[in-house]
């Protein structure tokens, strides 16, 4: 989901913002008291209202007084991108095959785990800081993505591998040269999104023209049948002009509807229950043009430099949304929760659908929305925002296998259901969300229980009145059926040759 904290590619975001909190047990005078109201930062901190101090926080990796003095803060957090990479490397190399994309995993995911936890909570808690984890959870995609697929390449055949994971297979171990180059290039060391190491490779060894197959958010196969070298140009302005669009947006509304009004005493007593509603909506609309920025501005730099050609129009134009990492009137006018999450931060949900959805043996829908919860960050408003999303999300498939089937008899029909999921869906995701931009439980539980929780309730009676076969007995339900086919048609073929 994921993302209110601005850090990279999970979270829609800029990879680098400022913390404002008030240092716990620091007294200030009044004259500091009144100075420091003049300097509050809204970034959505559970105490972002407080005065920020005026000095940085210490680092962990490099937190001797000689290091501080020798070394700029920023490449004191620049070796936490090598440190991780080293150590998953040396995980990968020296590791067994079999057992490598595990160990990796579980190395390069602890690993920014600990340094988001001792950013938060130990080291940066109330000071001005750079967020540094942003980049880092970049580079665990990245790192995670390349241990499964050279597992994927070098220890399964083909005939065990999805059509995905055949093309993403890497059939050899890559160079440090080539892994570190995957991994801290220019073009997405700051805020992504990310790419797989195939795609990687093939533009920077140019034949990234070539026919070659990609799966897209859903897991289709769109093919490239063209080999030429067509200009990103358009391409390129037309996202610079639709980052400007939406920074504009953002920095004219963010001011005049924000999230944190919902929890405002006043605002719940005295506002009518309906005007609530259309007022959440309204300030999670206005809080999206940022990440709509960030992504659509980092993809624009890819292509800038060459990255992201991905085939061609019906019309013969160059499509550049290889990596793209969101369609914004496929967010905004989404009619379920799935295609809203299809279409937000693409490049994430492809690598939690890769290393989790499609391994995970038991439950991989709660394990996918836990994994998203881990990897975003530590603030318990994450937690809370993808335990609701594993709710949502099975409220919405129930009533899309159990309900849609009959609004499809005409066009007419049809168009209502549109516009009642529609509406369904923008007030769902604002509602989940909430938690994420408020980061604390207590002003999250209090918004919820201003609703009086009742978008969880009614996911649970829906959960529970229209139940929905699980994606494993899917599975095999698909696979018995050409069993049952090719069992008939052989039985009718015996029989004929007995009549023979």
């Amino acid at each position: 989901m994921t993302s209110a904290q601005p850090n990279a590619a999970a979270t829609p975001v800029a990879a680098v913002y400022l913390s404002s909190r008030q240092p716990r047990g620091v007294k200030r005078t009044r004259g500091e008291e009144e100075e420091g109201e003049k300097r509050i930062l809204y970034f959505h901190h559970p105490q972002a209202w407080l005065p920020v101090a005026r000095h940085h926080a210490p680092d962990p990796l490099c937190c001797s007084p000689s290091a501080k003095s020798s070394t700029s803060p920023s490449t004191r957090y620049s070796l936490h991108f090598l440190v991780q990479s080293g150590l998953s490397y040396s995980v990968i190399v020296f590791a067994g095959l079999e057992h490598m994309h595990k160990y990796c995993f579980i190395v390069t995911l602890g690993y920014l785990i600990v340094c988001q936890v001792t950013r938060v909570y130990v080291f940066d808690y109330g000071m001005y800081s750079a967020d540094f984890t942003g980049p880092m959870m970049v580079i665990t995609q990245k790192i995670t993505s390349l241990a499964f697929e050279i597992h994927d390449g070098m220890t399964k055949r083909d005939a065990q591998l999805t059509p995905g994971q055949k093309y993403l297979a890497i059939r050899r171990m890559p160079s440090l040269l080539e892994y570190l180059s995957y991994n801290c290039n220019f073009m997405g060391i700051l805020a992504g999104p990310t790419c797989s190491y195939n795609d990687y490779m093939a533009f920077i060894e140019g034949t990234c023209y070539q026919p070659r197959h990609q799966e897209n958010a859903n897991g289709k196969e769109n093919g490239k049948h063209k080999q030429s070298e067509p200009s990103p140009k358009d391409d390129v302005i037309s996202k610079l002009c639709t980052c400007a669009i939406s920074l504009a947006i953002y920095l004219s509304l963010c001011k005049l509807i924000p999230v944190e009004r919902s929890i405002d005493d006043n605002f719940i007593t005295n506002t009518p229950f309906y005007i609530q509603v259309a007022y959440l909506y309204l300030a999670m609309l206005a809080l999206r043009p940022k990440y709509y920025f960030v992504w659509t501005l980092a993809d624009a730099i890819n292509n800038a430099a060459g990255f992201g050609f991905n085939g061609y129009n019906k019309d013969g134009s160059p499509r550049w949304d290889l990596i793209s990492n969101l369609r914004i009137l496929d967010i905004e006018f989404a009619t379920s929760f799935k295609l809203f999450l299809d279409n937000w931060n693409i490049q994430t949900s492809l690598w939690l659908k890769r290393v989790c959805y499609e391994r995970c043996p038991i439950n991989p829908t709660a394990a996918t929305f836990l994994l998203s919860a881990m990897w975003h960050g530590v603030y318990p408003g994450y937690y809370l925002t993808f335990l609701t999303g594993i709710g949502m999300t099975m409220a919405a498939r129930s009533v899309r296998h159990n309900i849609r089937p009959h609004f499809l008899v005409s066009d007419s029909y049809k168009r209502i259901y549109d516009v009642i999921t529609w509406a369904w869906t923008q007030v769902a995701i604002s509602y989940t969300v909430v938690p994420f931009v408020l980061l604390a439980v207590g002003p999250s539980l209090k918004f919820y229980r201003s609703w009086y929780f009742c978008l969880h309730l009614l996911c649970l009676l829906v959960v529970l009145a229209l139940p929905v076969k699980s994606r494993r007995r899917r599975m095999e339900g698909q696979q018995e059926s050409p069993q049952q086919v090719d069992g008939s048609a052989s039985n009718h073929c015996s029989q004929k040759d007995k009549t023979t």
